[in-house]
């Protein structure tokens, strides 16, 4: 079971997200999400926000909780902790990459909101895959020909390994001053990413095939 957030970019595909939404999931709306949803034929279970930027009517069936507009957390975060509030820590973020570059980067830093609570949490659009690793194997598979980029996140630097990847590393350091985890490619059908120490974001580009 999973929780999908969906958030107010106005980079938001709405074909992308009735394909991706499950009947299965559990969905929340942040704000402006809710009329993407409406578009996309989706009905949420919650509709959080301060609706400073949804000009939608709210239907009546959904359970709505607003927010006070001067407030210290994001709609988006709302949703988040009123995710595990119900019980959910497999969490979804739609509608949160593009638009507002200051927007995109709370929705990263959301990611490891989710980790520290005890979830795991991906941020998706149909171009990409965002995801917060913490200290650990993480493998990927079916992303064979796809661009990834790792990078340092909260930490002045990353110790990791690569194994399937086309520049690979043996436990390397990536610092925070200087990108030299952009645009590494998966030349295997499964890829392992060892994180031995600092935090990481990795962003897969899912929208073209290099090999």
């Amino acid at each position: 079971m999973r929780c999908v957030i969906i958030a107010g970019s106005p980079d938001t595909n709405i074909s992308f997200i009735k394909r991706t939404v499950k009947e299965s999931d559990f969905v929340i709306c942040a704000d402006r999400g809710y009329s993407f949803a409406k578009d996309a034929g989706i009905m949420p279970d919650v509709v959080v926000g301060d609706f400073d930027s949804c000009n939608e009517e709210l239907q009546t069936e959904c359970e709505v909780v607003r927010l006070n507009p001067k407030k210290d957390d994001t709609d988006t975060i709302h949703s988040i902790d009123i995710a595990f509030d119900r019980g959910y820590s497999d969490i979804v973020l739609l509608g949160a990459l593009g638009g507002r570059l200051d927007h995109t980067y709370a929705c990263i830093c959301a990611l490891e909101h989710i980790h520290l609570k005890g979830g795991k949490g991906v941020l998706l659009s149909e171009n990409e895959y965002v995801e917060f690793l913490s200290v650990g194997e993480h493998i990927y598979s079916g992303y064979c020909g796809k661009t990834f980029s790792l990078f340092p996140f909260g930490c002045e630097k990353v110790c990791v390994s690569y194994v399937g990847a086309e520049y690979p590393l043996d436990k390397g350091c990536l610092n925070s001053s200087f990108p030299m985890g952009v645009s590494n490619i998966f030349n295997q059908n499964e890829c392992k990413i060892r994180i031995y120490n600092g935090n990481a974001i990795i962003i897969i580009n899912l929208s073209e095939t290099l090999n």
